[in-house]
């Protein structure tokens, strides 16, 4: 037993697939990671966006671009992992879009999509990786599955993207479904609902409503990536073994206290 920090939250040598990984907490994530000595392979649907983030990160870093909200996209990646990697220590589900409108002219396309990315993908990806996460798990030594939820999956939201927090709340609860019946192979699951983070899909989000949850937030600021960064790290470490099921909120307070 070793209770020394850099064999507690130490991620060398392992090896993470990050989905979504060019851009905003997925590239948080992917730097984090590659700066603590592990291998990341890195998917976007954007594949100029996720190969020049691989190249910035350097040999540690490889891009496989491709769409997760199509099965057969799903597919083909998972076999390209399996080609890259003997195995797969950390699995962060990280892909997502959202949607925004008014109730009563919400179009169905805005549900599909949403719902097909940021719920389908994470439990068909996770299906189609298990052989590797088998392969790197052992009772001393957990193989990780890290969901990547939203405070708007635990709170009500004041903007009307409603498949995005209805896929945020199934993410969370897929989280403790598949934390319950994966842990007897060897494989942690675990969430992180992150609150507001400078990315794309915030910078989206209306002046006023932003400025609103930033007077709520406790902390009165927005999250960094050394705030993402630390929290991936433990879940995908020994620090976090005994962790199952569980969903970390990283938000300043802002839905937790409001």
């Amino acid at each position: 037993m070793s209770l020394a920090i850099q064999d507690l939250f130490s991620v060398a040598g392992k090896t993470a697939v990050i989905t979504g990984g060019s851009r905003g907490i997925g590239e948080m994530i992917a730097r984090a990671y590659v700066a603590n000595g592990a291998r990341v392979i890195l998917t976007s649907r954007k594949a100029a966006d996720v190969e020049g983030l691989a190249a910035a990160l350097g040999p540690a870093a490889t891009a496989l671009p491709a769409d997760l909200s199509q099965m057969a996209e799903i597919d083909r990646f998972a076999a390209e992992v399996a080609r890259l990697a003997p195995k797969v220590d950390i699995l962060f589900n990280n892909a997502g879009a959202s949607w925004g409108a008014p109730f009563e002219d919400f179009p169905e396309l805005g549900w599909d999509k949403v719902m097909d990315l940021n719920v389908k993908s994470v439990f068909f990806l996770t299906q189609r990786l298990l052989p590797l996460l088998e392969a790197a798990a052992s009772p001393e030594n957990l193989a990780r599955v890290i969901n990547i939820g939203s405070i708007d999956g635990q709170h009500v939201s004041p903007i009307e993207t409603y498949s995005y927090a209805a896929s945020k709340a199934g993410v969370l609860h897929l989280t403790r479904m598949m934390a319950k019946y994966l842990a007897p192979r060897h494989i942690a699951v675990n969430a992180i609902a992150p609150g507001y983070f400078p990315s794309k899909m915030t910078a989206g989000i209306e002046e006023h409503i932003t400025t609103h949850a930033l007077a709520a937030t406790p902390m009165a600021r927005w999250g960094t990536p050394e705030d993402m960064a630390g929290v991936a790290l433990f879940l995908g470490s020994r620090a976090s073994a005994y962790l199952c099921g569980s969903t970390l909120t990283v938000d300043g307070g802002y839905a937790t206290t409001a």
